[in-house]
């Protein structure tokens, strides 16, 4: 008999972006009839990122508020899973383990497949935690959903983060075994590495997403999984939410069951809140599923959700967690719904000028202006370096910065003190919509 403690996810919080697209404000300006948004893809605005938000400050956000919580005493491992790399060789989390002034003695990775990868750092996090059940992993899904303009992907875009705090004995839910897996070589969905927007081919994504469902299903069940009637509700990854709908449907059928509208709602009805006013989180889409169900009214005490996650090109995996009892004293559901509420809507004109700006690649110095509301933030780029900071209201959030060295203390001054000249640069780049700029 095991005498391995549970292991699983102790805390879990999201961020989202500062400024939010609504779907009716896109739609008064590409013609659309708005109901095709709403019911054709289930969605009803998206998170767009400011210029000064990218997946490192997203991360940031979504985990400060664990390491207010539980410290960084326990943390041994940082894991970054994303799709939206800033960079081909460093990781994204090594600016993070800075930010949020966590050891040096923590190893930090970042992990890449598609919407796939956080899955892959729950199950390394989980290992990890078995061999020493003392310590603990913070796994990170940040990115950012960028599509062409007008571009049939478009009305998906979104952007999130999540955070989740991997440990034994947890709090909300323990990752249970085993799981199913599957993997095949396909191009439904691929970004080159010399384009910042993906290439789609959205049937096929669509059909190669439904057979990885059907085969990481037959491969849980073959592996002794739960039978599908045990299992109280599902998270599927989200890239639109009608998707889970689709999923659920299908996944009725390859069980053998007669799918009904009834049936789809009771089991995934409470998932998608936070997908259909975000949009499409890739890594981070089915740990925000999850976040909707733990914070609906639904009563979960002791209950096994399904997780379904799929990265396209391709990888899969279904794999089950089981909520603790007790479990709603360690959500964050009001900071949740106020990181949606509290965006500031862009007009259209601002949402395009947003989109078409890309960071400068050729090494001299450029500042961006302050919209985030966000605690961290991209001050600029410089010597082909990313910048990042704490806003200054926010200090008491900020890094101690005794564990870095006196040229990267003088180097993150030097970044604020530039702020309020760069803020006088870049003023007169303001566009009609934007949120004010704020004075750093």
């Amino acid at each position: 008999m095991s005498t391995d403690p549970p292991v699983g996810i102790h805390d879990l919080n999201f961020a989202t972006t500062s400024l939010v697209l609504t779907h009716d404000e896109l739609a008064r300006h590409t013609g659309a009839n708005p109901a095709k948004y709403r019911h054709g893809i289930g969605q009803t605005s998206m998170s767009i990122p400011a210029a000064d938000e990218d997946i490192v400050t997203l991360a940031a956000n979504a985990a400060a508020p664990v390491i207010g919580r539980h410290g960084t005493d326990g943390i041994r491992t940082l894991l970054f899973a994303t799709e939206s790399g800033i960079d081909q060789s460093k990781a994204a989390g090594v600016y993070v383990h800075r930010l949020l002034g966590l050891h040096r003695n923590v190893r930090v990775v970042e992990l890449k497949q598609a919407c796939y990868g956080a899955t892959a750092a729950l199950q390394l996090a989980r290992a990890l935690v078995l061999t020493d059940p003392d310590q603990q992993v913070l796994v990170l899904a940040s990115d950012i959903a960028r599509y062409d303009l007008d571009s049939p992907g478009e009305a998906t875009q979104g952007a999130a983060a999540a955070a989740l705090l991997i440990a034994a004995r947890p709090a909300i839910a323990v990752l249970n075994t085993p799981s199913g897996l599957y993997t095949r070589d396909v191009m439904d969905f691929w970004r080159p590495t010399y384009r910042s927007t993906p290439l789609v081919d959205g049937k096929k994504s669509v059909d190669t997403y439904l057979e990885a469902l059907t085969a990481t299903w037959h491969d849980y069940r073959a592996r002794g999984g739960l039978p599908f009637e045990k299992l109280r509700a599902l998270c599927y990854h989200q890239p639109f939410t009608r998707m889970a709908h689709k999923a659920h449907h299908h996944l009725l059928k390859t069980v053998g069951t007669t799918p009904t509208s009834q049936a789809v709602i009771e089991a995934i009805g409470a998932t998608t809140g936070y997908n259909e006013a975000i949009g499409n989180s890739y890594t981070a889409s089915v740990h925000l599923a999850l976040a909707s169900l733990l914070d609906s009214d639904a009563p979960l005490d002791g209950e096994t959700i399904g997780l379904f996650s799929y990265g396209s090109g391709s990888v899969a995996e279904f794999l089950t967690a089981t909520v603790v009892p007790g479990y709603r004293t360690a959500l964050r559901t009001g900071a949740h719904r106020r990181g949606i509420t509290d965006r500031t809507p862009l007009t259209y004109d601002a949402y395009r000028a947003l989109h078409g700006r890309l960071l400068p690649t050729d090494g001299r110095e450029h500042l961006l202006p302050h919209q985030t509301d966000g605690t961290y933030r991209l001050a600029g780029v410089n010597a082909h370096q990313r910048l990042y900071t704490a806003t200054p209201d926010r200090s008491s959030q900020a890094p101690c910065e005794d564990q870095y060295d006196e040229p990267r203390r003088n180097e993150v001054r030097a970044a604020h003190s530039r702020e309020a000249t760069g803020h006088e640069r870049l003023a007169q780049h303001g566009r009609p919509g934007f949120p004010p700029t704020r004075s750093g």
